[in-house]
């Protein structure tokens, strides 16, 4: 993962004497292939993001800590110094987006889990800088993270399905909040795809509070977005519980894969095969390969995870098929690709101790088509082409050797050509070097065994770090009876970087591969590339000299920019913007260029802050009018393949967790109800307008004191909806998780329940306004069934229970007209980076409170030059048993490293 400025280019071939001999002369020569390819990766860097967190999973109420780590692999630019965290609900809803300020490639920040707005759910964090945007979103950072509830929940389910004939039974157990099981509770049901409900009824559960519910399984795609509905009448309470149905119904897929992409007839070749089931999850597999008259070829099963490979030779004119038998009995029948009598293809084969082993192969009888025919084979590495030979077809299997050394740790996609410059072929192959290492982190206590809230020095050093580059690290102690975790599968800094990161789709178990104790991790991860796609690029663009196109440079710090136009709507050259942040006693000037534009660059403010942009500094202010550029963000990947990380039944899996949550948060219960005795000023709602009363609650309300310094409302509207997007072309509002799907059906906007078009909204003053309510959803199509919209944004104005005034004088009506040449704005700023607490036991008083702590000690900011040691000091917790140390971090010159280790607390 380190720089690299050369290209690694060698020939290695079988017969390479008599590569200059009666071949084909090549229509593009190799150097022309090899200049153009280097001319996209010297100006086109490849930037990762990776997340460490302090632990895989958490609580409501709890602060999730983590570190950003922004690894590049090119020296000759300015990375981006910024990174962009967005966290995404379970129906791929946009919850937070976080700005982080990356400095030297590292950034940290925190998210509270606030009880009042946080729910138990499996949450998808996605991480990407802006240049990253410029390509495909295969190659953000994505990760599942589940969070419990011990805090608000009161119903908790153990929920399982079964099938039951053209039916689905939905089998549950019902707990409360204590615990305690609700035995003879009557309930009802419903099942809705998240608009309209499709099945409905009542129950009663039993002794041991379980209930069987039979669901109408007619229509599986109702069942992919569904959600199951309980109400249980619990005394004088209404629990209510809801339960996505996307694995209602089981379904799977197997999916074969030919390495090098063709079966060649009379040739042997390793076939991959993946079976994922509907959950996204891998399915265990026992198979038997059969030809088309039935006969039995061979009998083969996965090697894990779903995935393994076999060898066998396909005969020409004959046609194969798969009879496959799934873990719960079911058998199913795939077919093969059809075999291929022409086509030469890319293998891999086993690695010595100093070289990859490739082999270009082809069948005997097209090889005499094909002999002496010339082709390339390039191979890349993290953006960096690391190898290019070009070799004539001398024999219809021919050896290419890769020497490992210099390369870099990592997957190297290795691409057959034709003369032409048309790819042929490809194939993934991973590299470990023989001479780049992984940085070798070393991790030692004072003591083996400790006692509770005994003191701790925790000595970290690494041995093969080079003299003076600075390693920048993050370190993460839990108690692990209270967070057990199978690191298989965390996705370290090690599987991200070197594999999931070059990798499209979903990799189950990422750590899997580079755990040593896995004795077919080196097959599995052979039976992974050959099943997972690799498209960063399209070679046969770059051969051409079409490059990429790109809408954002690596950014180096927040931005804001606009236009500056007379109020007839010419721009105004030359006029003066200054910028200022009260806050921070920030003030800063710009001038606009001939069109208008100006901006404000490489800013530093913390989110939340108030930015003023003033234009008054001009003679004409009076007739100017800021316009400012709407900020933009990636669209949401809606159904993306990272649900197979999902965790069902959170209350059993997190149970040792929810409950040390339970006793940590025992004095933070969310109140449902206060009863003051004291004169309560009532807010208005949307449900005091008869025409808006069917709505549910609003996903968000935006109080007054949010609108406060906002002069014209619709220039405000765009950062303040959250959940909506704006389109400046048909200057509409949308919902966004729907926008980003296709759809174009707009929001509805009201003004204390009358239905308004968006050019009235500039006619409410913004100073009237009491509340702004959001509806993203109407569930039972009271206003989108009569207004044909999607969502509603609900606008309450203030009632005027002030006595009657004077008429107001023109200086007062003046004060009260929009300034447009002045705008106040609320932009994303930077995360407020918070200090991890550490509790201090050095007296004996101080011993005897109870420490329910699961994070022990967390320390993104470990600084280590070289072969240097660093002491951390902290103390344990309350917990006995097993804690878990987890240091990850990255060198200035990009070597990365990872180490988990373990000591005793009795």
């Amino acid at each position: 993962m380190k720089f690299y400025t050369r290209l690694y280019s060698t020939i290695c071939l079988f017969s390479v004497s008599i590569l200059l001999q009666a071949q084909q002369k090549p229509t593009i020569p190799i150097n022309d292939v090899v200049e153009k390819v280097q001319g996209y990766f010297g100006v086109y860097p490849v930037e990762k993001v990776h997340l460490h967190f302090d632990k895989p999973y958490y609580a409501v109420g709890d602060t999730l800590w983590f570190k950003s780590y922004l690894n590049y692999n090119l020296g000759t630019y300015e990375p981006s110094k910024v990174v962009y965290v967005e966290v995404l609900n379970s129906r791929d809803s946009l919850m937070q987006t976080l700005r982080i300020q990356s400095e030297q490639g590292v950034g940290k920040g925190q998210l509270v889990l606030d009880p009042e707005f946080w729910i138990q759910d499996n949450y998808r964090f996605r991480a990407y800088t802006k240049w990253m945007v410029n390509f495909k979103q295969d190659y953000f950072y994505n990760k599942i993270v589940t969070v419990g509830d011990a805090i608000n929940k009161k119903l908790g389910a153990i929920v399982s399905f079964t099938p039951d004939g053209n039916k689905t039974k939905a089998s549950l157990q019902f707990r409360d909040k204590s615990g305690a099981i609700l035995s003879r509770k009557k309930l009802t049901w419903e099942a809705n795809d998240g608009w309209d409900q499709f099945d409905k009824g009542r129950a009663e559960t039993d002794d041991m509070g379980r209930v069987s519910i039979s669901l109408s399984a007619k229509n599986k795609e109702l069942m992919k977005t569904g959600r199951l509905l309980v109400q249980i009448d619990n005394n004088e309470e209404k629990l209510v519980g809801q339960y996505s149905l996307a694995s209602a119904l089981w379904d799977a897929d197997v999916q074969f894969f030919p390495e090098g992409g063709d079966l060649i007839t009379g040739l042997a070749k390793n076939v991959a095969f993946k079976a994922v089931s509907n959950d996204g999850k891998s399915a265990a597999v026992k198979g038997k390969l059969i030809d088309s008259k039935k006969n039995e070829i061979l009998e083969f099963s996965d090697l894990g995870m779903g995935m393994g490979y076999f060898s066998f030779i396909p005969m020409s004119g004959e046609s194969y098929k798969a009879v496959i038998t799934f873990e719960n009995g079911q058998e199913r029948t795939y077919d093969l690709p059809a075999p291929v009598d022409e086509a030469v293809n890319l293998v891999s084969l086993k690695p010595d101790e100093t070289h990859m082993q490739l082999g270009i192969v082809t069948s005997d009888n097209h090889f005499k088509k094909v002999e002496n025919n010339a082709y390339y084979v390039l191979g890349q590495s993290n953006g960096h082409l690391v190898y290019a030979a070009q070799v004539a077809l001398k024999n219809s299997s021919v050896l290419v050797k890769v020497p490992r050394e210099n390369m870099p740790n990592g997957i190297v996609q290795y691409t057959l050509f034709a003369a032409d410059g048309t790819p042929l072929s490809e194939r993934l192959v991973f590299c470990q070097s023989t001479t780049e290492e992984l940085l070798d982190i070393d991790v030692t206590t004072d003591k083996t065994t400790y006692n509770s809230k005994d003191p701790v020095k925790l000595r970290i050093g690494v041995k093969n770090g080079t003299d003076s580059v600075m390693g920048s690290f993050s370190v993460t102690v839990t108690d692990e009876a209270k967070v057990p975790y199978n690191d298989d599968q965390d996705l370290s800094i090690l599987s991200n970087l070197l594999l999931v990161s070059d990798l499209q789709g979903y990799v189950e178990k990422p750590n899997y591969y580079f755990n040593t104790e896995n004795a077919n991790r080196a097959e599995a991860l052979e039976a992974l590339l050959m099943t997972q796609g690799f498209r960063r690029f399209e070679y046969k663009e770059l051969i051409k000299g079409n490059y990429p196109q790109v809408s954002f440079m690596p950014e180096q710090g927040i931005s804001l920019s606009g236009t500056l136009r007379m109020n007839t709507g010419r721009t105004q050259p030359n006029g003066g913007l200054l910028l200022s942040i009260p806050s921070l006693g920030m003030r800063k000037d710009t001038y606009t260029d001939q069109q208008g534009r100006f901006s404000f660059d490489n800013l530093v403010f913390p989110d939340s802050a108030r930015v003023t942009v003033n234009a008054r500094g001009n003679d004409n202010y009076r007739a100017l009018v800021i316009n400012m550029d709407q900020t933009f963000f990636p669209e949401i990947d809606a159904n993306s393949p990272y649900k197979g990380d999902f965790m069902q039944n959170i209350d059993e899996k997190l149970q040792s967790y929810l409950a040390n949550s339970k006793n940590e948060f025992r004095t933070s219960i969310l109140i449902d109800e206060v009863q003051v005795n004291r004169t309560v000023v009532k807010k208005q709602s949307s449900r005091d307008f008869g025409s808006l009363s069917g709505l549910n609650m609003p996903e968000h309300r935006i109080e007054a004191d949010r609108i406060t310094g906002c002069n014209v409302l619709t220039m405000c509207l765009s950062t303040l909806l959250t959940g909506i997007t704006h389109d400046t072309n048909m200057q509409k509002y949308f919902v966004s998780r729907n926008y980003n799907q296709g759809s174009r059906v707009p929001v509805q906007f009201f003004l204390n329940g009358m239905p308004i078009d968006e050019p009235s909204l500039n006619s409410i003053q913004p100073a009237d306004i009491e509340a702004i309510e959001i509806f993203l959803r109407d569930d039972l199509g009271t206003v989108s069934r009569t207004y044909q919209n999607d969502g509603v944004v609900s606008i309450i104005t203030k009632k005027d229970d002030t006595p009657k005034r004077p008429r107001m004088s023109l200086a007062e009506i003046e004060a009260m007209l929009p300034k447009t040449n002045v705008i106040d704005l609320y932009p994303l700023g930077y995360v407020k980076t918070r200090s991890f607490y550490s509790p201090k036991y050095d007296t004996p008083a101080s011993k005897n409170t109870a420490d329910y702590r699961s994070t022990i000690y967390w320390n993104p900011d470990v600084l280590i030059e070289g072969t240097e040691e660093m002491t951390l000091d902290y103390y344990n917790g309350d917990g006995n048993g097993r804690y878990k140390v987890v240091v990850e971090g990255m060198d200035r010159l990009g070597g990365i490293g990872r180490k988990v280790f373990y000591y005793n607390v009795r």
